[in-house]
């Protein structure tokens, strides 16, 4: 017994075994297992370590974006004259947004800056308003007797809760509202500010990849305060400036600026870092990109259901002790600051993982090669004979030898 598990042992620890192969000599099989391997070596090299990076680990950015609008707007309607700056025309007041990888949340008030605001370029302006009882506007809820204008009831298009009275003088309903109410059927055009399109936008974005301890911020190597102060953003003579005229953000973007501020939209300037730090860090750098979200200039205003961007807002005051207000439809271009990040660096780990997995797929070649070899070809039961070794069990070897004794 004794003997038995040291003999054991010993066949345990030093001796090793190999598989037996075959070296079949068939021009068919051996162009196919040759297309294969190239096939496999092909995806590995050029698929899994050129173009997926194979051998580099990978991480995103936790990001900090600041904007800031300057230019001065000047308007002349029924005789009045109106300076718009910019804590008139950026919608909301601009605070400091922080993007956490790809999540963004606002911080508090600080010099005008933000990730996703609005520059009005366009609006409609209803002046005194108090309220009151108002006929409501044609074509809001039209009526030719009281009875249709039932009391206390509020139509979602309409500006108040009807009172039950018909006006004659408009065939409209009478309604509790700030009046006069609001008449928005004709919009402005051309757009009144149509001097938002000289506006710059400066776009100060830092990013930092926490897995390789990497900070960037878009003012790179030769962004200085002197060339910032005499640059404007062009993909082909300055690529790197990061101020933007507003006119130039609409025509990158795909857009018309006297459409787009005539009844508003929203463009996406993206800001992509996408980073080899295999190589120094100084030519981690960022592109910008535009991309008009809605509405598509290429579509006709008359097959949309909703067109352009706009909201409202009011001044309130005080006059005679009567509370006021003047309302305003704004239209405008909104400006979505998306920032984009992937850094690579060589790690060891991935690429003895991407060698490991392709090792593995060359065992593809082997097994279709076995297909065929074994069940395709004319002399496949040949093959069969000469690539497995078939053992006897022990009734067989038992039945041949009584056969031999009787004969």
């Amino acid at each position: 017994m004794k003997s038995q598990i040291t003999s054991a042992l010993s066949d345990f620890f030093f001796e090793y075994e190999t598989q037996r192969q075959v070296l079949v000599r068939n021009r068919r099989v051996g162009v196919v297992c040759r297309i294969i391997q190239l096939g496999v070596l092909a995806y590995i090299i050029g698929w899994v370590f050129i173009y997926e990076k194979g051998y580099q680990s990978a991480d995103t950015a936790v990001s900090s974006v600041f904007t800031k609008m300057k230019g001065v707007g000047y308007t002349e309607t029924n005789g009045v004259e109106e300076i718009w700056d910019v804590a008139d025309y950026v919608f909301p007041s601009q605070v400091r947004t922080q993007c956490v990888r790809s999540a963004c949340r606002s911080s508090t008030p600080s010099s005008k800056g933000d990730a996703s605001f609005v520059v009005m370029t366009n609006y409609i302006i209803t002046q005194n308003q108090t309220r009151g009882k108002c006929p409501e506007l044609p074509g809001k809820h039209n009526c030719t007797k009281d009875s249709e204008c039932e009391e206390g009831r509020y139509k979602r298009t309409g500006n108040g809760h009807m009172t039950g009275v018909c006006v004659p003088e408009t065939k409209t309903c009478e309604v509790i509202a700030w009046c006069p109410v609001e008449n928005d059927h004709t919009i402005p055009d051309p757009p009144l500010l149509m001097s938002a399109e000289n506006y710059t936008l400066f776009i100060k974005n830092s990013v930092t990849f926490p897995l390789f301890g990497v900070t960037r911020s878009n003012l790179v190597e030769g962004i200085d305060g002197k060339y910032i102060s005499k640059c404007l953003y062009h993909p082909d003579t300055d690529p790197l400036c990061p101020i933007m005229k507003l006119g130039d953000i609409v025509k990158f973007s795909g857009f018309d600026f006297t459409t787009i501020a005539r009844v508003g939209g929203a463009i996406g300037i993206v800001v992509d870092w996408t980073c080899n730090l295999d190589v120094a860090v100084k030519h981690c750098k960022p592109v910008y990109a535009f991309h008009g979200l809605y509405g598509n200039p290429d579509e006709k205003d008359k097959v949309r259901a909703s067109v352009g961007y706009n909201f409202r807002y009011a001044k309130h005051y005080m006059e005679d002790r009567i509370a006021k207000r003047t309302l305003y439809k704004v239209f405008g271009i909104r400006l979505d600051i998306i920032v984009q990040s992937l850094a690579r660096k060589f790690d060891i780990i991935p690429t003895l993982t991407a060698i490991g997995s392709g090792v593995g797929i060359f065992g593809v070649a082997t097994v279709v090669c076995d297909l065929v070899l074994l069940h395709l070809l004319p002399k496949r039961k040949y093959y069969k004979d000469m690539k497995y070794k078939y053992s006897k069990t022990q009734q067989q070897v038992s039945f041949k030898r009584v056969r031999f004794e009787r004969h």
